[in-house]
């Protein structure tokens, strides 16, 4: 039965993934817009820090995780998220749901574990009616959709007790469309631009694990990834037009669509190193990482704009979970793991010289599904990011997550006909 749900869900989220707008956020603009996967939903409660890992889940973060898959593992998830926009004038709200994640591992050998699954990268969605870049006396319009997703495929290896290694190969692949509008604020006709960017490419991610027992009842771990700085492709296409612009301040095309020639270009995405180390067992565990990524080399899609610029990012994150007795028969409760941690985080992204930063808080609960070794992870986060302060935007959001997660024997021998 598990199996059929799984198949189901997967169709249903593959097809969903590619019809959705995935982000409100105007910091989605910039780049290959905002990074989208922070983790799987249990990885995400815990502030999505990547040096946890265990029998049960898949920590996509970090490939030498694979190695300890005992039984075959499969997770899916999806967000719902709650946008306020603020600037020092004005106040807009909007939400999306999302599809986050679809993942399986399985064991190979009992030193060799292997992960697959479709995760999106990146996403573009923003509406803005004015831009503090404009020359006086005229007003633009920008909307943009669209993302990066990848498939990948990765394999761990436990050297020893202690010491796993991994990696992860990936595709990614994507399309971003843009549109801007730009007229004379005292003339009713304007210009549109529609830029369509169709992105692919490779990358790879690289880990190592170590944990060891400090006594009985306490174990140490620590971990560190590794990706380099991988380039896109961006096949492109610009088509120009004229537009009306109504009384109600909307605009509507008012000629046919002109196509004009425009390079296609090579887009960066950053290299990032992660340190973590924690400690636990498997009642309790608490733990941190630091992640290092090289955005100082990012660049935006088409025009280079004076007031913006990057630098190298840094993010530091600590969480941890409890289950107050996992083997409890009399309380459902006991059995159920309370998660939370805490990220602050600089982007890389510098407007107007002002470095774009992010802090949030997340608290979720695993909660079993029982006769199983399977469970309904349910979370929320709570965060901004930016500022109102020199006619930037500061975006506050709340999110709501759940992700299930199936654990079964797929491919045991049949000890009988």
């Amino acid at each position: 039965m598990i199996k059929k749900i799984v198949l189901l869900l997967t169709i249903l989220l593959a097809n969903f993934s590619f019809a959705q707008e995935n982000t409100a956020s105007p910091y989605s603009f910039y780049g290959i817009g905002s990074a989208r996967f922070k983790g799987t939903n249990d990885i995400v409660n815990m502030g999505g820090i990547s040096v946890y890992s265990d029998s049960t889940h898949i920590n996509v973060l970090n490939p030498a995780s694979y190695s300890n898959q005992l039984i075959t593992t499969f997770q899916v998830g999806m967000t719902s998220n709650f946008y306020n926009l603020n600037t020092a004038s004005a106040s807009e709200k909007a939400k999306k749901t999302t599809f986050d994640y679809m993942v399986m591992g399985f064991p190979v050998s009992k030193k060799i574990g292997v992960s697959l699954g479709l995760l999106p990268h990146s996403a573009v969605g923003y509406r803005l009616n004015s831009d503090t870049r404009s020359v006086d006396g005229f007003a633009k319009q920008y909307k943009g959709k669209g993302g990066v997703n990848k498939v990948f495929f990765g394999a761990g290896y436990k050297i020893n007790k202690k010491i796993s290694v991994g990696m992860d190969f990936q595709y990614l692949f994507g399309i971003i469309n843009t549109q801007s509008d730009v007229y004379d604020q005292y003339i009713i006709t304007g210009s549109r631009e529609v830029n369509e960017s169709t992105l692919s490419g490779v990358a790879i991610n690289a880990g190592i694990n170590f944990q060891t027992k400090l006594n009985r009842k306490l174990n140490f771990m620590s971990s560190i990834t590794y990706a380099p700085e991988a380039k896109l492709n961006s096949d492109n296409v610009r088509n120009v037009s004229l537009v009306t612009i109504l009384a109600n301040g909307s605009s509507t095309q008012a000629s046919s669509n002109t196509e004009v020639i425009v390079a296609d270009t090579k887009l960066i995405v950053p290299s990032k190193l992660v340190v973590g180390a924690g400690l636990g067992n498997r009642k309790w565990f608490f733990g941190g990482d630091v992640a290092f990524s090289g955005t100082g080399n990012q660049v935006n899609r088409f025009e280079n704009y004076s007031n913006v610029s990057y630098e190298n990012g840094i993010k530091v994150a600590i969480g941890g979970f409890f289950i107050p007795k996992f083997d409890s028969y009399n309380s459902y409760f006991q059995r159920v793991t309370y998660r939370g941690g805490f990220k602050f985080e600089n982007t890389g992204l510098v407007i107007n010289n002002t470095p774009i930063k992010e802090k949030s808080v997340t608290l979720g609960f695993g909660l079993p599904i029982s006769g199983t070794f399977s469970s309904l992870n349910l979370g929320i986060e709570y965060g901004s990011r930016g500022t109102t302060s020199i006619g930037l935007i500061k975006e506050n959001y709340f999110s709501i997550n759940i992700g299930l997660l199936f654990n079964d024997k797929w491919f045991r021998k049949t000890l009988y006909n």
